[in-house]
């Protein structure tokens, strides 16, 4: 009875060849929401299955957090200190192996994940807008003089000049392109109460190293090396 069950068992998963899921990425190196996910799954053997994957998350310097400031004459925002955005591109390859077995419409399904692959690293500019005027404030003959600008700590050196960041597409015409390699591992909880549908958190831990500094906060400590912790939600089917 036993092997039976197990036969039928192994038997219902091959059925499902293919998986498809999309998912919400938190990281620690992330704001609120880190970025998203696609991945695709197929079938090899009894409890391993091989995966293509991208994520698209942002990248953020540990000295971004706490350091907004609203500017006194706009009410607009800017991360003082902040000359550059990350964002990191992921495609990887990797494989998930099945510890346990949820039952056909109960329970939890346990997996362990390895990845890894290149990373496309974008160093986006990060402009703010900084006040030239002769005389600052409304004063009767002020010259406004407003420009949209990179944030440079020697050029910019007046916090109460800037009147807030120019927005996410000011720079991106001038994005550089940074080429990279990043590992993952981690172990995904799945449930959902039928067998095609794909519902779960997977958690781990990230490594992304680039061949120079990515330079985010001129004035801070900045790294070619990443690593944090991350979470994922994610839902998805089979078929």
């Amino acid at each position: 009875m036993l092997v039976s069950t197990a036969w039928a068992q192994q038997h219902d998963e091959e059925a499902y060849r293919r998986e498809f899921n999309y998912g919400i990425n938190f990281n620690s190196n992330g704001g609120l929401i880190g970025g998203g996910m696609i991945k695709a799954s197929q079938y090899l053997k009894p409890n391993w299955s091989k995966f293509w994957a991208l994520e698209i998350v942002e990248v953020k310097h540990p000295k971004e957090k706490g350091n907004r400031v609203f500017s006194q004459e706009t009410g607009n925002s800017f991360i003082f200190g902040k000359s550059n955005y990350l964002y990191a591109l992921r495609p990887h390859y990797g494989r998930e192996y099945v510890f346990f077995r949820k039952a056909p419409e109960s329970g939890v399904q346990v997996n362990g994940i390895f990845a890894g692959g290149p990373t496309i690293g974008l160093l986006v500019p990060y402009y703010i807008v900084y006040d030239y005027s002769t005389n600052s404030g409304p004063r009767p003959g002020g010259q406004t003089d407003y420009r949209t600008e990179q944030y440079d700590p020697i050029k910019h050196d007046s916090n109460e000049r800037i009147r807030g960041n120019a927005g996410f597409l000011s720079g991106f015409g001038q994005t550089n392109f940074n080429l990279g390699l990043h590992a993952k591992t981690g172990v995904s909880f799945e449930y959902g109460r039928y067998r095609e549908d794909v519902t779960g958190v997977e958690v781990g831990f990230l490594f992304e190293a680039y061949p120079k500094k990515m330079i985010l906060v001129p004035r801070a400590n900045n790294t070619s090396f990443f690593s944090s912790v991350y979470l994922i939600l994610y839902y998805g089917r089979r078929k």
